[in-house]
């Protein structure tokens, strides 16, 4: 994980980087030990490291992110990208013990490294997954349907995602230096943007340990990931409009970021996750002794302990009834001195550890001390110095160790701005009460925007009624009742699936969201141009492109012969009205467009009786299916599916089945297929459309 410095009096260790595909560390020199920041044990006081970025090239850094990283992510799919974050992730996942040893060190219990390490780990499980199902094996992503520019088809435009030309510069907060890591990296890598990581200084030690995993792996292509361990405040001179900043900490920060001229100027892509006071809303249905009470208080004060309070999505403010106030504040502080063992995370019992650093609880306890002058009152902890277990089972207090009792405070008056404006970084929450639903909002909302709110309650109309008065106001909103209470992944939880991010004060940005979160690191662009051309650009057939009909029938052709605009035209079946009657009867759907001619006669779609849809789509199939065993090994649906123009009894139809999107899985020994279906009456005109969903082999030896 380090490298040594010695001196005459000490060897210390220095946290090394990870850049141009080699470790690298400072020069020894003694300017070097007199200005490089220190790192302790979060629970001891014990030195760790040392880190420093002396003689590091920042240009240099960015200039092999945006060639060789760019050259090697570009040689690769979306789906070739996803199998690699798989693979990382499971080679990080037999891996974890060691990362829990080094995150022990960073005042971390073992549940608090689960949800750093396993939750980062999950993030690239989760991508690798994604990726495969809702990307194209490609490097180009259509964006929505085809405008058509020109009365003749022959002009047309879509939008498409291409990937930024620069890199994915990554500032993380020191409370997760795996997830956080991950969860920023997974997404970018997806798109095929190299990532430089800046971690956070005091738990930066436990980013590198992770990093020296994946670099021994030797999973990830060359200049895909580098690594800054300490400071970097030259780099956003290094950057420009092809980059992109994704930032984890305050605010002050984030605003002093957003204002450099190659942000605020030079078209830096730039988006942050900031300050939040997060909300938790008891509904007045959910009284003691109903499970939603018992659950509300499970997870305020999961939030307050868990990496002992330092989440950005931690509950700061508990919003309740104004008359359950005491009783909920007493349920807290019950739960937090039955369940809570404040101590080193190594020792056996402990389950709520030191926050990161001494700095750390300075600012925490200077925080509680601004918010009991303004009103705040204590209702359960002390900002004393608590004796705590320690590695050796004795339960003493640690002078070196950033331990902090958790602190519950009570507000006479819930419109004090320090309550609504203050975040205290650490196992710290607020109750406050509120009269109705229509208050309870208003009082989430003066948050300014958070990144996330729980609303707890059985009753649906108070769901209703809350959740649609702060979701505005909020990135996500969990809404925990007894039906989810087991289920539920938590307040504290962001999922890879969906948003994390929120509005106003924390921060306006959207860090994970699923593929949307691969779409930031991408270039939403409009073509235009002939059909032939947007084929050529996006591996997608569009109508009007060039079709190849020949005597080989489409679906005799394996995946490595197939090729887009490969087509089949059938001959024209009419449909008569024995055959309607007859698919009615055996079917049972019996609608009277299809059964009663005076009636379909009537209305003002139909010009009589006709031909049910599904009886064109199973005409249609056995228009265009070849029989005999084959490439194509299974229909798997249809997308996209329009009745356009009836077909009357007495009318004929022909089918068109062109090769639309060829996508090859990189596991199997087959892909998927999509076919461009048009159903085409006897006068030309266009009956139906739709997709059919194919798997086919990719190689085929005809028996």
């Amino acid at each position: 994980m380090t490298a040594t410095v010695l001196n005459a009096d000490t060897a210390v260790e220095t946290v090394p980087s990870y850049v141009r595909d080699a470790w690298w560390t400072p020069e020894p020199s003694a300017d070097l030990l007199t200005n490089s920041a220190r790192v302790r044990d979060a629970s001891t006081g014990e030195l760790l490291a040392m880190v420093s970025t002396e003689g590091l090239d920042l240009a240099a850094v960015v200039e092999h992110g945006r060639s060789v990283g760019q050259r090697e992510l570009g040689a690769l799919t979306f789906h070739q990208r996803a199998l690699k974050l798989k693979e990382l992730a499971q080679y990080l996942n037999d891996r974890r013990a060691q990362l829990y040893e080094v995150s022990a060190r960073s005042g971390a219990t073992t549940g608090d490294s689960q949800v750093d390490i396993d939750g980062g780990i999950g993030v690239l499980f989760t991508f690798g997954s994604k990726g495969r199902r809702e990307l194209p094996n490609s490097q180009v992503v259509v964006d929505g349907p085809v405008e058509t520019l020109s009365k003749d088809g022959s002009f047309i435009g879509e939008h498409i995602y291409t990937r930024i030309p620069g890199v994915a510069v990554q500032i993380n907060a020191f409370n997760f230096p795996v997830w956080g890591m991950l969860e920023k990296l997974a997404p970018a890598f997806l798109a095929g943007v190299p990532t430089i990581v800046k971690p956070a200084t005091p738990t930066g030690y436990v980013a590198a340990a992770a990093v020296r995993l994946m670099v021994e792996s030797q999973i990830l292509p060359a200049g895909s990931l580098q690594l800054i361990s300490g400071s970097a405040r030259n780099l956003l001179d290094e950057l420009d409009y092809r980059d992109l900043v994704a930032f984890t900490g305050s605010a002050a920060t984030a605003k002093t970021l957003k204002a450099h001229p190659n942000v605020a100027i030079g078209g830096v892509r730039f988006t942050s996750e900031t300050d939040s006071l997060n909300a938790a809303i008891l509904g007045p249905d959910a009284v003691a002794g109903t499970p939603e009470f018992e659950a509300f208080i499970k997870s305020v004060v999961t939030e307050m302990t868990v990496k002992a309070g330092q989440k950005c999505t931690s509950i700061r403010r508990v919003l309740v009834p104004k008359e359950l106030c005491t009783e909920v504040s007493e349920a807290i502080g019950a739960r937090i001195a039955q369940r809570v063992v404040l101590g080193d995370p190594r020792a056996e019992g402990v389950t709520m550890g030191a926050l990161a650093s001494l700095e750390q609880l300075a600012d925490v306890r200077s925080a509680v001390e601004i918010m009991l002058a303004a009103g705040g009152e204590l209702a359960y902890g002390s900002l004393d110095a608590p004796a705590v277990t320690r590695a050796d089972g004795t339960v003493a207090p640690a002078p070196g160790g950033a331990f902090m009792s958790p602190v519950l405070l009570r507000w006479a008056n819930p419109e004090a701005s320090e309550l609504h404006a203050l975040e205290a970084f650490g196992p710290v929450a607020s109750v406050v009460g509120y009269s109705d639903l229509a208050d309870a909002v208003r009082l989430a909302a003066l948050g300014s925007g958070s990144l996330v709110a729980s609303v707890c309650t059985n009753d649906p109309s108070v769901a209703q009624q809350l959740v649609s008065g702060i979701a505005a106001h909020h990135g996500r909103v969990l809404i925990l009742n007894r039906e989810d209470a087991r289920s539920s992944t938590g307040h504290g939880s962001p999922v890879p699936h969906l948003v994390h991010g929120g509005p106003g004060r924390a921060g306006g940005g959207e860090e994970l969201g699923g593929i949307r979160s691969v779409f930031h690191h991408m270039q939403r662009t409009a073509v235009q141009g002939s059909p032939n051309m947007l084929t050529a650009i996006t591996g997608v057939w569009h109508t009007g492109a060039d079709q190849h009909f020949d005597d080989v029938h489409p679906f005799r052709k394996p995946l490595s012969a197939l090729r887009i605009g490969d087509a089949f035209k059938s001959g024209l079946r009419q449909v008569t009205l024995a055959d309607i009657t007859a698919f009615a009867e055996s079917t049972g759907d019996t609608f009277y467009a299809h059964t009663n001619a005076e009636a379909a006669a009537a209305n003002p779609f139909f010009p009589g009786i006709v031909a049910h849809g599904y009886l064109m789509l199973s005409w249609a199939a056995g228009l265009f299916v070849e029989p005999a065993p084959g490439p194509v090994l299974a229909n798997y649906g249809l997308d996209n599916l329009r009745f356009l123009t009836p077909l009357a009894a007495g009318d004929s139809f022909r089918v068109t089945l062109t090769a639309k999107q060829i996508t090859p899985r990189e596991t199997d020994e087959y892909g998927e297929v999509r076919w461009d279906a048009v159903l085409h009456n006897q006068h030309d005109e266009v009956v139906a459309s739709y997709d059919v969903l194919t798997l086919v082999a990719k190689d085929w030896a005809a028996s």
